[in-house]
């Protein structure tokens, strides 16, 4: 194998060279030719043709040329806006490239080259992972509500997709399947028709209240039936938040009692203890759901509250980012204080960041100089230690995520955050900007910093993003993913602006002078014509001064001594 790849590796490397070689060899026989095929006469047969040609054929030809080149531009850009590339050159790299000499990735010749990259890939992956929301709306109280007003759909298929895979997760196990109630509910969770897992849910409670009714209820099986079915008709049949929150309660007192008693036997097996698991995550989502109920019906200080009994009773419980709606309610209740202890604690270096806690924290540093912050004062006598603090926050919650500011500026419009985003993405921002543009506004001057100084941010990252300068490089994925996630109605953030192809700017270029052409070849034909004789007499002097010297070099009677020879 190894043989035949060199092999192969040789005969790409020298097809380049065999086509100099071909070139070279036509070139001499057309030289050496020219006399028995009369090269010469139809030179002048065509010089004779293009003088008898009348301006109407070049306004013909120029025009045609024109809505060619115009009807490949359109092509080109609207490629370029649904694939972000050109098609004119993603064919040139598959198929040409290949075929002139280029480098097949993946070939086993760069497997070597490709391990060096091994490193910054991985971290393109793990920087490119969808998260789940915490800060995610009520699907019945809040986005059914906005698609009723509206006629939108807020939320896309491949967001739901996640969010079905998300439940099928948290709030099912592997012996679901022998208790009926359970199975009731882990199709619930895989329907696609909402109203067809609102109607499984209704079951399952029916089902549970069957078999109380025929005191058949002796585990906690059942409990969690009922906790997980009150959660579904929270989120999707609930129409209000003062609705989800009342079912949300019952589901806790269900929920409770089944993970007091799945507690108790979660060492006797497997078994049990992947129950206790799913009773534990049961348990924490309809806790954090309750004090999102309470902060969002305006007893804030009662969701704080709950929300830090959560974080102390399951401190190992990261995945639900409850921090993050901590540090919301607090900001809401202006506990500046209390917000830093919560920052020193989760803007660790070794913890994964987010832009509620990179822009929160630029929040806090701008918030003590914002007030009295004047761009001109400070181009006079140059920043001051606590205001060039502020200005490095800002900057760095600008490279975490270039995309909020244009939504805590109102420079693009908000719409309702998807129920996952990709950190670093359009989603993060707009979820962040949505709960948190208020917070922005109530610290004077804090929007007017921001606009000032986040701008500056992208003189400091090295251009093209090749590495980052506090963080990672900016990954390339962002924008595929953030369309995947974001309503079609929506217009994707895209950071960095991608540049134009060059076949499209060619296009562009070809399209308008062909048109500028035709329309001044129909309005001035005399002129044009004499143009486009002169034109062409110059462009073709190079041709006859070479064909000049090739007939000095080479006598037209080469030929006739090679056949007698």
């Amino acid at each position: 194998i190894g043989f035949m790849g060199q092999l192969k590796a040789r005969a790409v490397r020298s097809w380049t060279y065999l086509w100099s070689v071909w070139l070279f060899v036509m070139l001499v026989l057309v030289c050496a030719l020219r006399v028995p095929f009369r090269i010469s006469d139809s030179v002048s047969a065509v010089s004779m043709f293009l003088n008898t040609l009348t301006p109407k054929f070049y306004v013909a030809l120029t025009g045609t040329s024109s809505l060619i080149s115009g009807l490949i531009l359109i092509f080109e850009w609207w490629y370029f806006r649904k694939y972000g590339t050109s098609f004119i050159e993603q064919v040139s790299v598959s198929h040409l490239r290949p075929l002139l000499g280029g480098v097949d990735n993946s070939s086993p010749t760069n497997s070597n080259t490709s391990n060096g990259d091994a490193d910054s890939s991985r971290q393109s992956v793990s920087e490119c992972k969808v998260w789940r929301n915490p800060l995610n709306l009520f699907r019945g109280a809040e986005y059914n509500r906005y698609t009723w007003v509206t006629g939108r759909e807020p939320l896309t298929y491949y967001d739901m997709n996640l969010s079905a895979q998300d439940h099928q997760t948290f709030f099912t196990c592997d012996s679901d399947h022998l208790r009926p109630a359970d199975a009731i509910m882990q199709k619930a969770w895989r329907e696609r028709n909402p109203q067809a897992r609102i109607s499984a849910a209704h079951e399952a409670l029916d089902l549970e209240e069957y078999v109380r009714s025929c005191h058949l209820c002796d585990s906690c099986a059942l409990c969690n039936s009922c906790a997980t079915a009150y959660i579904l008709l929270a989120e999707e049949e609930a129409t209000t938040i003062v609705e989800a929150e009342k079912l949300f309660k019952q589901a806790l007192k269900a929920g409770e009692s089944c993970y007091r008693r799945s507690q108790q036997v979660q060492h006797h097996g497997a078994q049990h203890e992947a129950q206790h698991r799913r009773d534990t995550n049961v348990l924490v989502y309809i806790k954090r759901r309750l004090a999102m109920c309470s902060r969002k019906l305006g007893r804030t200080r009662e969701a704080v509250k709950m929300m830090r009994d959560l974080m102390k009773e399951f401190p190992l419980l990261s995945m639900f980012n409850i921090h993050e709606n901590l540090l919301e309610s607090l900001l809401e209740l202006q506990a500046y204080a209390d917000v830093q202890a919560v920052l020193a604690k989760y803007d660790d270096i070794s913890l994964p960041k987010s832009a509620t806690i990179c822009y929160t924290a630029a929040l806090l540093k701008a918030r003590a100089v914002s007030d009295k912050f004047s761009p001109e004062a400070a181009s006079r006598r140059g920043l001051s230690p606590a205001e060039m603090n502020a200005v490095e926050a800002i900057h760095r919650a600008v490279e975490f995520n270039p995309h909020v500011p244009k939504y805590l500026l109102e420079m693009k419009s908000l719409i309702l955050p998807p129920e996952h985003i990709l950190k670093r993405g359009d989603s993060e921002a707009i979820a962040y900007a949505f709960f948190h543009l208020q917070h922005w506004k109530r610290v004077e001057g804090a929007l007017n910093l921001l606009h000032c100084t986040w701008e500056g941010t992208f003189r400091m990252i090295p251009y093209p993003l090749e590495k980052g300068h506090l963080f990672y490089p900016y990954p390339i994925c962002t924008e595929t993913a953030d369309r995947e996630l974001l309503p079609v109605f929506h217009e994707v953030s895209v950071y960095p602006k991608k540049e134009l192809p060059f076949f499209i700017l060619f296009t562009a270029g070809l399209c308008s002078f062909t048109a500028m052409l035709a329309l001044l070849t129909h309005q001035f034909p005399e002129l044009m014509g004499v143009f486009a004789k002169a034109f062409l007499s110059t462009l073709f002097a190079p041709l006859n001064f070479i064909m000049e010297k090739v007939e000095n070099i080479l006598p037209s009677s080469l030929w006739h001594q090679l056949t007698r020879i």
